[in-house]
């Protein structure tokens, strides 16, 4: 009597387990997100959770992950980083995410960074480039090209591509701001170009005409412009006030319609951008990003929002090929090869995570931004 209880019992433990494992196999795969949805940053933010939710609706179109939908787990980092770190224990601990693409900026990404790490949850930084986030360890990626890279791309720009000898510098004092800037710098003085200015500015700066006013008067033959939209936007209209006829060449900080070229108007016509994101591009899975990104939202995409949406699609790719393993996922990443984005051809992931991939130079022509050029050189775009 005993032995038939005892098989009973077993039985239905048996029968419960299976019922859990089927279970657990058609719950949603989830994936963690966090971005500055409020706050100062909440323009960018807002791009970012736009193309996130974008994203798992079209992995979710095309059958999912193996029949299993994708979940968004996201949250608001309000660009705090104790927020940030706070939800990285969050998306960790209690919400179960298999990987986890930032929306967010350096200052607020590397902190969280550690936390994936130790978690050992895959994370790719979509945007936020600063070159210690990589360096937290082999489960954190970065999607767009290194800070470090965008600063000599831009240096190279300057001096070989515009042929300026008589250079002045203003950028934002944050992380982005300062990579950006130490590179930049380095590579025209090696190349010999006289820096002959250089300032920087607190997010959130609108008064810009005494330090246009002063670069004037040292009659450079190019300004360097690291900022952000708002910041960017006023230096573009500033400098037109004062009278400035430099050749300005600004980063992907200023890579906005709505933010950006609205703001700014006929005083941003000409100016030169390194980003990651190309207009122009003939891919169709670019040219169909952009549609239905507009279509959806009522406003054009930026590289924000393209480079926070192929973070989703490269975490689908791996995925589709490995499952939702954590760890599976993280030795995918270092496979993936000439997979196409909508930031470009990624070559690659090298060592340490950080993406080897064109970098895109746009021009302000009629109001909107147009291909200028590519860099393809991997003795410059190389991290």
């Amino acid at each position: 009597m005993k032995r038939k209880v005892f098989s009973l019992i077993l039985v239905v433990i048996m029968v419960l387990a299976f019922n859990s494992l089927a279970m657990a196999q058609d719950d949603p795969i989830k994936l963690g997100f966090f971005a500055p949805v409020t706050g100062p940053a909440a323009a960018d933010g807002e791009s970012a959770l736009n193309s996130a939710k974008l994203a798992i609706e079209v992995i979710n179109e095309k059958g999912g992950i193996d029949g299993r939908e994708v979940e968004l787990v996201n949250y608001d980092d309000h660009l705090d980083s104790k927020q940030s770190v706070s939800i990285a224990q969050k998306l960790t601990t209690r919400d179960n995410v298999v990987a986890v693409v930032s929306g967010s900026y350096s200052g607020t990404t590397r902190p969280a960074a550690n936390i994936y790490q130790n978690a050992k949850v895959p994370m790719i930084s979509a945007y936020a480039i600063h070159p210690d986030i990589p360096k937290s360890g082999d489960y954190i990626f970065q999607q767009s090209f290194p800070g470090p890279v965008q600063g000599k791309v831009g240096g190279y720009m300057a001096v070989d591509n515009l042929g300026a000898q008589k250079i002045a510098i203003l950028y934002v004092d944050n992380d982005f701001g300062n990579t950006l800037n130490d590179n930049f710098q380095k590579y025209v003085e090696d190349k010999g170009a006289e820096v002959v200015y250089v300032d920087s500015f607190a997010i959130g700066e609108r008064e810009f005409n005494p330090v246009l006013t002063k670069i004037k008067g040292l009659n450079p033959d190019l300004i360097y412009v690291v900022a952000y939209a708002g910041e960017g936007a006023a230096i573009m209209r500033q400098s037109v006030d004062v009278g400035i006829e430099a050749q300005i060449l600004g980063t992907e900080g200023m890579d906005s319609t709505t933010q950006f070229l609205q703001v700014a108007g006929d005083a941003a016509e000409g100016l030169i951008i390194t980003t990651n994101l190309n207009r122009d591009s003939e891919e169709e899975q670019v040219r169909d990003y952009i549609n239905r990104y507009t279509e959806k939202y009522g406003f054009a995409p930026d590289m924000v929002g393209a480079s926070t949406y192929d973070g989703f699609m490269l975490l689908a790719h791996v995925m589709r090929q490995v499952g939702p393993d954590s760890e599976a996922i993280k030795d995918a990443m270092y496979e993936v090869e000439d997979y196409m984005t909508n930031t470009g051809l990624l070559y690659r992931y090298n060592e340490i995570g950080e993406a080897v991939k064109p970098v895109q130079v746009q021009i302000v022509k009629d109001g909107e931004f147009h291909y200028y050029d590519q860099i393809t050189d991997m003795d410059i775009i190389a991290p």
